[in-house]
């Protein structure tokens, strides 16, 4: 392909969907997932991920269903799903030529609301400067592009601005050094591709007990934030370039004013996620859990326990469990020693 000034040029799609640090990410038992899904999930067709998270999971099933649903009420989330998973054509080489010139921009370029509030802290100043000129680029060139188009270049921003933050692996806190290297460097995702005929995939953003009863599949997919750590504050930044509202930010993280506060977080868990649970038209329910109960960190340690879980799963049907060792992504210092995940399959009594 030839950029605007004719020369040749290639640029690989080279994110997938699960190169993220993302808390309670399930990457690295996904697989395991599908292996139980499949096993104990009888003549199914249809499955939904209500608490989407990164999207590995719906990823894992996209072959194995006709009709997936997925759904997270984060902004940045609800982004990445269209990009990975839309079921509108894009223009590939449209969207190489504007990736072309995001990969190849100069190191001066002016400041900007990136830069302002970013620049020194979850970025260097530069990589800061280039976020913010390619999110304020993506503004100007949306009349060029269809949703899915825009969704896969804001994307591509996203993961790759993920990958040269100054952090941990979420945005509650900076790491606090004098000089921050710049490494930004945009590069593309890869949109999942289907074997054979295409799926349908319907994506929301939604409250997931609101959406519970509006919606139908075989399988339902459940895995909840499970501590007191609100996603959209973990990963603010993330929802803030998304959006490009520029609010004013504040405090040590420069954080927006609180927006898409998960009930799940709270001491309503076992009451929302029961709310839940009887309001989910399925066949089988599978449930995500892991063992962090006893979490030196407050923060971090659940909201509901796994004898509650289990107790209204059971009044909505026999249930199995299944449990994997696993070390779950744990961007602090709590040591979790014996961590298991835990996975339940409820075969619902109509």
């Amino acid at each position: 392909m030839d950029n605007l000034d004719g020369q040749s040029y290639t640029l690989s799609m080279s994110f997938n969907i699960n190169n993220r640090r993302y808390t309670g990410s399930k990457t690295k038992i996904s697989n395991w997932i599908k292996e139980i899904v499949s096993e104990h999930c009888n003549n199914v067709h249809s499955f939904i991920d209500i608490f989407g998270g990164t999207g590995v999971v719906t990823a894992a099933m996209y072959n194995d269903f006709e009709h997936l649903i997925i759904n997270d009420f984060l902004y940045s989330n609800s982004v990445i799903f269209n990009a990975f998973f839309g079921q509108e054509d894009y223009d590939e080489g449209k969207i190489l030529e504007y990736a072309f010139e995001f990969a190849h921009l100069g190191d001066s370029l002016p400041s900007n609301y990136a830069s302002r509030n970013y620049g020194g802290k979850f970025f260097s100043v530069t990589d800061a400067k280039k976020i913010g000129f390619i999110r304020e680029r993506l503004n100007q060139i949306r009349p060029e592009l269809n949703q899915r188009e825009f969704d896969v270049l804001l994307a591509s921003l996203l993961f790759s601005l993920d990958r040269s933050a100054n952090t941990c692996g979420h945005y509650d806190a900076y790491i606090k050094k004098a000089n921050i290297r710049s490494s930004f460097e945009f590069e593309l995702i890869a949109p999942v591709r289907k074997n054979g005929d295409v799926a349908k995939v319907d994506i929301y953003r939604r409250d997931s007990n609101v959406l519970a009863r509006e919606i139908a599949a075989d399988v339902v997919y459940i895995d909840p934030p499970y501590s007191s750590r609100q996603y959209s504050r973990f990963y603010h930044v993330l929802e803030n370039i998304t959006q490009w509202k520029k609010p004013s930010l504040h405090g040590t993280a420069m954080k927006p004013a609180e927006e898409n506060m998960s009930k799940y977080c709270t001491t309503s868990a076992l009451d929302a996620f029961t709310d839940l649970i009887f309001a989910l038209n399925a066949r089988y329910l599978v449930v995500s859990y892991n063992n962090t109960y006893n979490s030196k960190s407050t923060s971090s340690k659940n909201k509901m326990t796994l004898e509650e879980i289990q107790e209204v799963l059971s009044r909505r049907g026999p249930t199995q469990v299944f449990t994997i060792a696993h070390k779950a992504f744990n961007a602090g210092k709590t040591e979790m020693e014996g961590h298991l995940e835990y996975l339940f399959v409820t075969e619902i009594q109509q």
